[in-house]
């Protein structure tokens, strides 16, 4: 297809005229600032009783997290223990069937 003529009013294009460019003043080089003192990081000073109490809160996360990985672990004993038993009596069950 072609393309359709435009219709109504239409505005010639705009004329672009060139513009100069002044350049601006240059600014003067900053200063050399003298380099900013970070402060050092206040140092941690461990007591004997924030010390146990680390070794202390340590040991209990060690302990919770054994108990549950220890539940777990019989958990899935358990199950494939109860599973094993299912199978053995299902088995049983078919078996005397095709006996009779």
């Amino acid at each position: 297809p072609t393309m359709p003529q435009p219709t109504g009013i239409v505005t010639p294009p705009a004329v672009i005229e060139p513009t100069t460019i002044t350049p601006g003043t240059p600014l003067p080089p900053p200063a050399a600032a003298a380099p900013a003192q970070v402060p050092a990081p206040p140092t941690v000073q461990l007591t004997p009783g924030t010390a146990l109490a680390l070794v202390g809160g340590g040991t209990a996360v060690v302990l919770v997290v054994g108990a549950v990985l220890v539940s777990m672990l019989l958990a899935v004993a358990i199950t494939g223990a109860s599973v094993a038993v299912c199978a053995v009596v299902l088995r049983s069950l078919l078996a005397s069937q095709h006996r009779r």
